[in-house]
This record gives C-alpha cells, sequence and structure tokens, in this order.
C-alpha cells in the first residue's frame, strides 16, 4: 500500500527513544523529514546520524525540555527553522513516576501536568493553523492504554493521560472539514525502557524477579507476549498517512488485546 508520506514534515516530540524514535525511525524510511526532540542532546545526534544512513528523508534534531516554559515555542520555531513547516505532529511525552493516585503533592500534579498535558495543547494549537490553511494535516498523540482501562500503580498517568483524551476528541470536531485529522494511539505493553523500569519497580514491590514479573504480564495479555516497538510504529505511520484520511477522533489500541472492555 503507497502511504503518500513522502516529503511530508514531521514534529516528532520525545522521539529520542522508545515509541517515539521508532515512529520516528518508520517516517523517516517512507520519505518524511523528521524533526527529532528530547532533553539529550547527544542521544538525539547519534540517532538522527544513524537514522540519516538508510533514510530517504532526512532527519534533523533539537535539544527540548519539556519542563521549560518556553518549551513549545522553541519547538515550533526549530520545526520552521529545519523543515519550513509541520505536516504532521507525533504528540508524545516521558512517563510520570509511578504510584498510586494519592501519592503525588500539588506541585508535583502542577509540573506533570504542564509538561505531559499543557505543551502537547501548546504545541498543537501552533503547528494547527498552517495544516488548516493548506487542508492537510496530521496530529497523533501517544498516550496509554491507562486511559481506558486503568492501570495499577500508574495514577498519575492514568489521570493525566485521560485529560489529553477528552481534548483530542474534541479537537478532532474542530478541525475535521479542515481536512485535518486528531487520533491517539494506545499503546499496552510494548517493550521499551520504560516497560523495563515499570518492571523492574514492580519487581522490587513485590518481592519477585522480573522474569516472574514479565511472566505474569504477559498472562493478561491474550497475543502471550509483549509487543515490538516496529509493530505500534507501523500503526502509528497509518494513522499518519493519506491512506487514513476518514480515521479522525478516535482512540486505536495497539495491546495484543489487553484492555478487555468494549
Amino acid at each position: 500500500m503507497e502511504l503518500d508520506l513522502a516529503g511530508k514534515n514531521v514534529l516528532a516530540m520525545a522521539s529520542s527513544q522508545g515509541l517515539g524514535a521508532a515512529i520516528a525511525q518508520t517516517l523517516v524510511e517512507e520519505g518524511c523529514n523528521v524533526l527529532l526532540t528530547g532533553r539529550d542532546g547527544e542521544k538525539l545526534e547519534t540517532l538522527a546520524s544513524r537514522m540519516g544512513w538508510a533514510a530517504t528523508g532526512s532527519v534533523h534534531y533539537v535539544a527540548c525540555d519539556l519542563s521549560e516554559p518556553n518549551a513549545s515555542q522553541t519547538l515550533f520555531q526549530a520545526a520552521q527553522d529545519k523543515l519550513g513547516q509541520v505536516d504532521i505532529l507525533i504528540n508524545n511525552t516521558g512517563g510520570p513516576p509511578a504510584g498510586p493516585v494519592t501519592g503525588p503533592d500539588a506541585d508535583s500534579w502542577r509540573a506533570q501536568f504542564d509538561a505531559m498535558v499543557l505543551r502537547i495543547i501548546e504545541i498543537t494549537n501552533l503547528c494547527l493553523p498552517g495544516m488548516r490553511k493548506r487542508g492537510w494535516g496530521r496530529v497523533l498523540t501517544l498516550a496509554s492504554s491507562g486511559i481506558v482501562q486503568p492501570i495499577p500503580n500508574l495514577g498519575m498517568s492514568n489521570t493525566l493521560r485521560s485529560a489529553l483524551a477528552g481534548w483530542s476528541k474534541t479537537l478532532s470536531n474542530e478541525v475535521a472539514a479542515d481536512g485535518v485529522t486528531v487520533n491517539m494511539l494506545l499503546p499496552g505493553r510494548i517493550h521499551t525502557d520504560r516497560v523495563d523500569q515499570l518492571d523492574a519497580g514492580a519487581a522490587s514491590r513485590t518481592n519477585s524477579t522480573i522474569d516472574e514479573v514479565r511472566a505474569k504480564s504477559r498472562a493478561t495479555i491474550p497475543a502471550g507476549r509483549y509487543g515490538k516497538v516496529e509493530e505500534f510504529a507501523a500503526v502509528a505511520t497509518f494513522l499518519v498517512s493519506e491512506r487514513a484520511s476518514y480515521v479522525t477522533g478516535s482512540q486505536i489500541r495497539c495491546d495484543g488485546g489487553s484492555i478487555k472492555s468494549v
């Protein structure tokens, strides 16, 4: 299937590793021009160099911390300088600390809200006018299966990412007639460094081994395994393609069937 992505310009947030990096890699291979973002400039430089060898599109990067108040403007200006315009926005952030929803204090909630919710809204608002004017755009926000079926001990993530669900659906209705799609992609247990950290934390809390934790987790997934980042990236790539132009306002699950609700 031809996805008609060659030449599209992509701002990929939090793309120095994990799910963000996998999506960026796939889009570059499809011929997109991608701006990688993250806090670690050296990691971004190494990743951009590696991606560039096999790319049909171009790869750029900018180091930026989403906790900074001016982060959205910094990212948008870098996108204008390096790409010229943003056709596809991949909204992604790091996950908050694990723990019960009753644990964090007010300052922790505010800090995580700024980095995980407010920055997403800000950068999207900066990119949308150009997309709407050109009559084509894609906004894809990575969230978590926890917004459908809350994940134990991920209280902040369940709460803050759920706020983005209401925002994303509302926005999709406002911009659909302008040729802009707005969707969410919900990962289940995709094998990333973040999932390794969560598994290690669970092992420590339960006095178990990591292998025991993973076996117990796999038993809850109908597919019987953790997902691969490449599988997740393939779904994301389709959703931002021309072929998915009639898919908007949706929450797409990529979880091996782990969410049990309909």
